[in-house]
């Protein structure tokens, strides 16, 4: 990374929140002082290159590749963010709000406290300027485990958190509601006998229809009261998004049908579908593909959620399909920032933070030529 200077760009394709144009920007002591069009001489010559804003990245479960890279192996947790903030800051990812679980799922896997000493990681990063992004916290509370909310106050009044999300990944609703994806997931991949299945499935119903309402209404009081952003997961019926505008969602990831995000969006909730979906044209757990969505008009942000790559990608393949280009790239800049608060960033606007990404496409997949971070060259 080099320090923070006060730099010029022209002769870029300048993208705007409402439109592309030509021209660049005058960046001083981090922010963007001007913005420019038309054709000039001046600075970084783009040569006709994207100047779009630093991505920002709502939901991702990639640290967990890097912090447990294998079954019963865990890196160094200072180790895993850089890897991890390398590889989303290379991407073209400025801001990136790491998922951290709260409760046990179905997948297990982490003891307690191991979450907290991967945000006390962050922290102490943050605090010696080791990250290329800047990393926020996104608490993924599991309503239907007994240990969520323990979990989740060991994460009280941590500055870092600004956004937590409310899921029930029991069988028989919401990602899963049919068996067949569940059944997938679940007992074929581990091998389980019928029997054995049965009582898993058994156990997970009753632990939802114990502890999932008064867990997700103990959240939503919790974040309101703290001014944390909320999303709803998965919701798929009209009844879910009633719910979540009684509880203040502003985001609804990953809804699982048409009548569900049309509600949500309707009621101006911020629509989240992941970028993988973009680019491979379809949901991995069978739901709805987020291109349709975005065809209907009712898909607000994208997520990289697992393949950081994808949160650039996706906003072309859409540009590709007939959407404004402005109006895709906003969907991974603007929108997701807007939505969680964050008003000093994810746009091309005088005053804001230079957050700023240099991109070229020249057939295919984009390329991210430079990134910068508040000024700052981080890639």
């Amino acid at each position: 990374m080099t320090d923070a200077r006060d730099f010029e760009i022209s002769n870029a394709s300048l993208v705007l929140e409402d439109r592309v144009i030509t021209g660049g920007v005058i960046v001083r002591d981090g922010h963007i002082a001007e913005v420019c069009e038309g054709t000039a001489r001046a600075g970084i010559d783009f040569a006709g290159d994207y100047l779009i804003p630093g991505l920002v990245e709502l939901h991702t479960d990639h640290l967990e590749v890097h912090y447990a890279p294998r079954p019963g192996v865990r890196w160094d947790t200072i180790a895993a963010i850089q890897a991890h903030d390398g590889q989303v800051a290379t991407a073209g990812i400025t801001t990136v709000f790491d998922c951290l679980r709260m409760g046990s799922d179905e997948n297990g896997g982490f003891a307690p406290g191991e979450m907290r000493a991967l945000a006390d990681a962050l922290h102490e990063g943050r605090d010696e300027e080791r990250f290329r992004a800047d990393h926020l916290i996104h608490l993924r509370c599991e309503v239907s485990a007994p240990d969520m909310l323990a979990d989740y106050e060991a994460f009280h009044n941590d500055p870092l958190v600004h956004l937590a999300s409310v899921m029930d990944h029991s069988p028989g609703q919401r990602q899963f509601q049919t068996m067949d994806q569940y059944t997938l997931y679940y007992k074929t991949k581990r091998g389980l006998t019928d029997e054995a299945f049965a009582a898993f499935v058994a156990d997970r119903q009753e632990a939802s229809a114990r502890y999932s309402q008064p867990q997700r209404d103990a959240v939503a009081a919790d974040c309101r009261a703290r001014g944390i952003a909320l999303a709803s997961h998965d919701d798929a019926t009209v009844g879910h998004v009633e719910e979540s505008i009684g509880h203040g969602i502003r985001i609804a990831e990953f809804p699982t049908t048409m009548e569900a995000a049309r509600a949500s969006h309707a009621a101006g909730i911020s629509v989240l579908m992941g970028a993988p979906n973009i680019v491979r044209g379809k949901s991995h757990s069978g739901n709805i593909a987020a291109r349709d969505l975005a065809a209907a008009g009712v898909l607000d942000v994208l997520s990289s959620d697992y393949v950081p790559v994808s949160l650039l990608h996706a906003p072309f393949v859409l540009a590709d399909q007939g959407i404004d280009l402005n109006r895709a790239i906003a969907m991974v800049t603007a929108t997701p920032a807007r939505s969680v608060g964050l008003n000093d960033r994810g746009r091309i606007a005088e005053g804001l933070r230079a957050d700023l990404l240099r991109v070229r496409r020249p057939d295919g997949v984009p390329v991210v030529r430079s990134v910068w971070r508040q000024g700052r060259r981080v890639a």
